[in-house]
């Protein structure tokens, strides 16, 4: 016993580490790419790390790891808003630099010695196009930095839960080890009439809305539960080491739960429900299968006319 509490304490200490060295990375990097950086910057960097180690619960086994991935996920904000400012300054730039070009045709028609002045908004004109090719420079490297972010992250930029990636990985190891000793059950949600939602309010109302289900879905699960966007509108739960009567009981809560909830978007009231696929793991299952089970799952609660649970088993148990 005192091995595997070692183990335990080992592991914490090397994932804190590895959060640790992240951030210090993180934080050489970006110092690297200013050209006059300074303390501020420097100072708001290292307290958005302080709150992020802060925020890391003792209790939750993959707390350390979310956390890095969130930093990271943080971090790609802090950049896209960066990118958001140079493009506004290069915009104006642009402007400026149209403006002096006027400026410049427009005196070459005088018929004065302006050959001063005319010198002078000439160099003025060359710099401002120096700066806005250097400007385009910038934002072209942001936005390959962003991209590259966003592959690696684990986490889905718009509701902060997993992404697809990150289940992928994680049922790959799950099937991996063909025999586990508890029940493990996967839920499949989908907004239901999100493109009507949509359409009636835009895209904008959608993205609340997944943002809405997120928190939902975090409220209503235990720590070691795991919630992933799949994509568009669709969720995926994994629940383990509970039997199906207590899978069928946390599944009603969510269902209870969303569609008791009201969300206000520009003073409407937005009723919104789900429909769930519940599928159990078998040995030899791929992620493939799993998946399958819970997709035909939740096809059955679509037909049978939405806002339900519905189940799909290997050989009807």
């Amino acid at each position: 016993m005192q091995a595997i509490i070692l183990f335990g304490i080992f592991m914490k200490k090397k994932e804190l580490k590895s959060l640790v060295t992240q951030m210090y990375e993180e934080l050489i990097a970006n110092i690297d790419r200013q050209e006059n950086p300074n303390k501020e910057q420097i100072s708001t960097y290292l307290q958005d790390a302080t709150n992020t180690i802060s925020a890391i619960s003792d209790s939750e086994l993959d707390s350390v790891e979310h956390a890095k991935l969130a930093f990271t996920n943080t971090y790609k904000e802090l950049v896209d808003d960066s990118l958001s400012a140079y493009q506004y300054t290069n915009n104006i730039f642009e402007e400026l630099a149209e403006v002096h070009a006027t400026i410049i045709d427009e005196c070459s028609e005088v018929h004065l010695d302006l050959s001063k002045i005319t010198e002078k908004f000439n160099n003025i004109h060359s710099q401002m196009t120096k700066e806005v090719c250097r400007a385009n420079g910038v934002i072209t490297s942001l936005k390959g930095k962003i991209k590259s972010l966003e592959r690696n992250s684990n986490l889905d930029g718009l509701t902060k839960v997993f992404n697809r990636r990150a289940l992928t990985s994680y049922l790959n190891q799950i099937c991996s080890k063909k025999d586990i000793p508890y029940e493990l059950h996967l839920l499949m949600l989908d907004i239901d009439d999100f493109k009507l939602v949509n359409d009636t309010y835009g895209h904008i109302a959608g993205d609340k809305i997944l943002i809405f289900i997120a928190n939902m879905l975090r409220k209503s699960l235990r720590d070691g539960d795991k919630v992933f966007r799949y994509g568009g509108e669709e969720f995926i739960i994994v629940l383990n080491r509970l039997n199906t009567e207590s899978c069928i009981e946390i599944t009603n809560r969510i269902l209870h739960l969303i569609r008791s909830n009201q969300l206000i978007y520009k003073g409407d009231s937005l009723n919104v429900t789900i429909s769930i696929g519940t599928t159990l793991y078998y040995s030899g299952d791929t992620p493939e299968t799993l998946i399958a089970r819970a997709d035909k799952a939740l096809y059955k609660s679509k037909n049978a006319g939405k806002n339900q649970i519905n189940s799909e088993l290997i050989n009807g148990n």
